[in-house]
């Protein structure tokens, strides 16, 4: 027996290492009598008469171990009972034996504290009851909440679940920059961001497309990319300014090869992480197994408005049926978003089980193909669940003259006060110019996409460290309030 007396540790100050053979889920299996060693943080620790039982929790999970008295004596119990408080950090080894209740557990015979907690950690269902804290201080909500730790566990392994279909079916991996001279490749408004060494300011990406499509163009035939983007917009439960995106480009394919391609992908994802091909969200079953119903964007919107698109195809006339309407859908200062808003307010939000949105207008997107049997509509789809869109895609724009007049519209719409629009970016063209195969792009939203997996009820729930207001609004009880 091998018990480092109690107080030793602050004399030499934290330990720089202890070395395992074993995490806590293995210990839990493993046969009675195998020798382990363990490190972990101490979540329980406890007197019951002549033992010291205690919770050790680490990357896997939490396993328990006791202390004996019939072992140690009567007064290296007493000392041990008061010197390790939840929250330290301790090293053990011992063998492995189920106590009466069944329950596996480590029989110490050597101990030694790593560091100690100067701060009490908060009780699961007061410290960390306020939802703020627990946004703020990841950290903890990870220690104490379960929950938290599968989601992202889970996050993780979606993500990468969806690395490898598509490193399997050819694409290549790339990065692209984070700091653009034009927000581009999207409709949002962008961060402005001061780039000292080059006396210019530059824009944090609302989207990689452009730099990926120039990724094409050097004979990569298919990209993608999973990073971040950063949109200057509204945040609700459904938008973060601060997100993550997969974005990927097939040269040869056309939006419908897409359709049939991320179906794939999202049925090897519930199979394979899941194990299921239908989830409950707040209640709602949504089957991903069943068959996904193609859904005429404009059809649906005068299905349901009264309103044509078909028809009306400017923005006076349809400001004006929409207020006969007595919808409330903003001042957009552009045709397609006051088009996008009606489509918002009126028809996703009862877009439930998973489906394909097709035939959008097309002036919604102007880096899309428009369609050759109606040119008034684009070769594009989205994916809506549960009233969310989790994916567009469409067949994209080669041609780079059609390109920059389209470009040249967003522009003339950005100086009438449409802050939303895309800028007009040269080298793109230009690149476009040396030749552009035709292909098909898919942008997915991955924290929307762990959300409806993990019945997350806020994207803030499926990121590690959401943005938040205010640093210091929320504070924890001190270790002295606590007591």
């Amino acid at each position: 027996m091998s018990i480092e007396e109690p107080g030793a540790s602050e004399a030499a100050g934290p330990q720089s290492g202890y070395r395992t053979d074993a995490v806590a889920a293995d210990a839990a299996a493993a046969p009675d009598g195998t020798a382990v060693r363990l490190a972990g943080r101490v979540v329980l620790w406890r007197r019951m008469g002549g033992l010291i039982f205690g919770h050790l929790q680490d990357r896997s999970g939490r396993v328990q171990v006791s202390l004996s008295k019939t072992d140690l004596g009567a007064d290296v119990i007493k000392e041990w009972s008061r010197a390790v408080k939840i929250g330290d950090f301790i090293g053990i080894a011992g063998s492995l034996y189920t106590t009466r209740r069944g329950e596996r557990t480590v029989a110490i015979s050597e101990m030694t504290v790593l560091n100690r907690t100067v701060r009490a950690l908060p009780d699961k269902w007061q410290g960390l009851s306020n939802v703020e804290a627990r946004y703020r201080r990841r950290y903890l909500d990870l220690l104490v909440n379960s929950e938290s730790r599968e989601r992202f566990q889970t996050r993780t392994k979606i993500i990468s679940r969806i690395r490898r279909f598509l490193d399997d079916n050819d694409f290549l991996e790339v990065e692209t920059p984070m700091l653009q001279e034009a927000a581009s490749g999207a409709a949002a408004r962008p961060f402005i961001t001061k780039h000292n060494a080059l006396g210019e300011d530059f824009y944090l990406r609302i989207s990689p497309e452009t730099y990926l499509k120039r990724i094409v163009v050097g004979a990569y035939d298919r990209v993608y990319e999973l990073g971040r983007n950063f949109r200057n917009e509204g945040m609700d439960s459904s938008h973060l300014q601060e997100f993550t995106m997969l974005e990927w480009y097939a040269a040869y394919w056309d939006y419908r090869d897409n359709m049939a391609f991320v179906r794939e992908l999202i049925l090897a994802v519930l199979d394979d992480v899941l194990g299921a091909r239908s989830v409950t969200y707040e209640g709602v079953k949504l089957d991903f197994g069943a068959d996904w119903p193609e859904i005429d964007y404009r059809a649906e919107v005068a299905r349901r408005t009264g309103i044509d698109l078909t028809v009306i195809r400017d923005l006076p006339t349809l400001r004006g049926r929409v207020a006969e309407l007595g919808l409330d859908v903003g001042t957009s200062p552009s045709y397609a978003g006051l088009v996008d808003l009606l489509y918002k307010k009126t028809v996703r939000p009862d877009l439930i089980q998973p489906c394909f949105l097709v035939h959008h207008p097309a002036e919604l997107v102007p880096l899309a193909r428009r369609s050759d049997a109606d040119p008034t509509a684009l070769d594009m789809f989205q994916v809506v669940v549960n009233g969310v869109e989790v994916v567009k895609a469409y067949s994209e724009l080669v041609d780079p003259a059609e390109q920059r007049q389209r470009l040249e519209e967003q522009a003339a719409l950005r100086e009438a006060g449409d802050d939303e629009t895309m800028m007009l970016e040269e080298d793109f063209i230009e690149a476009m110019e040396y030749g552009m195969p035709p292909m098909s792009g898919l942008g997915l939203g991955i924290d929307r996409f762990v959300a409806l997996l993990t019945d997350a009820p806020t994207l803030r729930d499926v990121v590690l460290f959401p943005t938040m207001r205010g640093a210091h609004k929320d504070q924890l009880a001190t270790p002295e309030e606590d007591d």
